[in-house]
């Protein structure tokens, strides 16, 4: 990363830094101000970091990846129903089995190998 991309990314740190520490100095009492104070130092952040080589990186990969998602074959309303449906089908059965096998194993090893039952 070259020095210029260093001093930007440092420059978008601070301005952050500025926008809270710029939200907790307003009173209280001004509210809007205290949150104009922070959305300012957060917009003027994501600039600084936006004109950096990383930024437009983040940028870039953000883009592909919703040109990505628009690429994807979405199942239809019935089909969604029905596999969210076999999906807890299959966790009740396999609930019922592990209930069975944990009653089986409790029984044999309490009732009749220690008689404790």
């Amino acid at each position: 990363m070259e020095m210029q991309d260093k001093l930007k990314l440092a420059m978008a740190a601070l301005l952050l830094a500025g926008g809270v520490v710029g939200f907790y100095l307003v009173p209280e009492s001004q509210g809007l101000l205290r949150a104009l104070a922070f959305v300012a130092g957060l917009a003027l952040s994501a600039g600084a970091l936006w004109l950096s080589a990383p930024g437009k990186a983040l940028v870039s990969y953000a883009q592909e990846s919703v040109a990505e998602t628009r690429k994807v074959v979405w199942p239809e309303r019935r089909e969604a129903l029905q596999l969210t449906g076999l999906v807890f089908l299959f966790v009740l059965v396999l609930a019922l089995f592990m209930w069975l096998v944990d009653s089986g194993l409790s029984w044999f090893f309490y009732d009749l190998l220690l008689g404790r039952g």
